[in-house]
């Protein structure tokens, strides 16, 4: 898809956000945390941020408040080469819905990473199994949302099954915008050391809890970190990443992951890959995490990204 197919108003970012990989030499990006939900499910979810609810602790415009077909085109005409609709519940028996409908989105979605989520109830592992056997290669994990601790007995045969899949995690489990009551290393920390073959992915690589999440990647093998908000003005105003760490971020390379909440951001697209790009870390670190490392995570769901951008 040209950058012409995009809303007038957006055509500079589109051109912009070509260029940045472009001049990487990469065929597009991968960006592992983006969000597609049914639509009264993500109305409600802008309507939290809309009231700078006590999750966010800020206003919270929404930057792409655009119907979904919209939004996959943007996606798309940015080069976006694969990307997971990330579903979460807030309370039991609404996970399994949200499966069917993220299955749905796969299907009808080309370069979508199948997603899947769940919540520590009766029953979890059975339709945690029935996703992974139809094809999810994602799951999500909202520990602040969901105000669920990862340990709880109901979750150990899912993080073991998970881990025995090798299916990926991308669970936000640090404290920031504000802490919940199992967000922060610990409680994640402990599922870990249960589950050490676990592809957990952290978002918002843990902020504002850096360090520690930086030890657990250090720790475990296939922990991995996503760049989810990390770096910009927005997120460096209450929890800046300690300078001080830049080395270690930098020696973890392979394990980090463009993620940027995408369309629920409350600045452009470009800003996140700006952000990246002004560490200061090297256009290889840079291609790994834009493109290389999701590449090598999910074979078969990014196989179209190893293709040029159309």
């Amino acid at each position: 898809m040209s950058e012409e197919s995009a809303g007038g108003g957006e055509v500079q970012e589109v051109r912009e956000v070509r260029e940045f990989w472009q001049r990487l030499g990469l065929p597009g990006l991968i960006d592992v945390h983006t969000h597609f939900m049914p639509g009264r499910v993500l109305d409600k979810v802008w309507a939290y941020f809309d009231a700078a609810g006590p999750l966010t602790g800020r206003p919270w415009p929404i930057t792409y408040r655009f119907e979904e077909d919209r939004r996959r085109t943007l996606l798309e005409a940015f080069g976006v080469r694969a990307y997971p609709a990330m579903v979460y519940p807030h309370k039991p028996a609404m996970a399994a819905w949200l499966n069917a409908w993220a299955a749905d989105f796969a299907a009808r979605t080309p370069g979508s990473l199948h997603t899947a989520t769940f919540f520590p109830e009766h029953g979890v592992e059975g339709y945690v199994h029935r996703a992974v056997e139809r094809g999810a290669v994602v799951f999500k994990a909202h520990l602040q949302v969901g105000a669920y601790d990862p340990g709880d007995p109901l979750l150990d045969p899912v993080w073991g099954l998970l881990a025995d899949a090798g299916v990926p995690v991308v669970t936000h489990c640090g404290s920031g915008p504000v802490p919940g009551p199992h967000t922060g290393p610990g409680p994640i920390g402990r599922v870990l050391a249960r589950h050490p073959r676990l592809r957990l992915v952290v978002a918002h690589m843990g902020m504002p809890e850096y360090g520690d999440f930086l030890d657990l990647a250090e720790r475990y093998g296939e922990v991995r970190l996503d760049t989810t908000m990390a770096f910009t003005d927005f997120s460096e105003e209450l929890a800046p990443f300690p300078v001080r760490e830049r080395a270690r971020l930098a020696a973890l390379g392979d394990r980090v992951l463009l993620g940027s909440d995408f369309p629920n951001i409350p600045y452009p697209y470009l800003h996140q890959l700006r952000a990246l790009e002004r560490l200061g870390l090297g256009d290889g670190w840079l291609r790994a995490v834009c493109h290389d490392n999701a590449r090598a995570l999910f074979p078969e769901g990014t196989a179209g990204a190893e293709h040029g951008a159309s």
